[in-house]
């Protein structure tokens, strides 16, 4: 099943090629100010994105947050460096979706991204929660 996402004024998409099993919300002093949930995989592999971004490079600059320059959505943060095996990491910013439903049961796992960088517990969230 595909699934699109878009900003708000359509310049900027992304397409994942398959229904993530959960989405994550993270608390990183990023992540927590774009209120984003993210699904991952790889560039070009199991998620494509298009359009022309503006992006922002975090401190420790292993991540560019991309975002389109018309409407300001925040459409996916990538590796800024390739792995070994030459592939980026990318995730969709879920909240972007053009049809929710398709994701509105899908549970929420949170990430501790400030201080720990751990996955920390579920507690039995799902997206349509969140979205009210």
């Amino acid at each position: 099943m595909l699934i699109n996402g878009s900003c708000h004024c359509g310049n900027v998409r992304w397409e994942l090629r398959q229904a993530p099993s959960s989405v994550t919300a993270c608390n990183c002093t990023v992540c927590r100010r774009y209120a984003t949930l993210w699904a991952y995989d790889y560039l070009d592999q199991g998620i494509s994105v298009s359009g022309t971004t503006s992006h922002y490079i975090r401190g420790d600059r292993k991540i560019e947050f991309h975002f389109c320059p018309t409407c300001g959505c925040n459409a996916y943060w990538l590796a800024v460096h390739a792995n070994k095996e030459n592939k980026r990491r990318v995730a969709v910013n879920m909240r972007l979706i053009e049809n929710p439903d398709l994701i509105a049961n899908l549970p929420v796992d949170h990430f501790e991204g400030l201080v720990t960088f751990e996955d920390l517990p579920g507690d039995g969230r799902c997206v349509k929660d969140l979205w009210f």
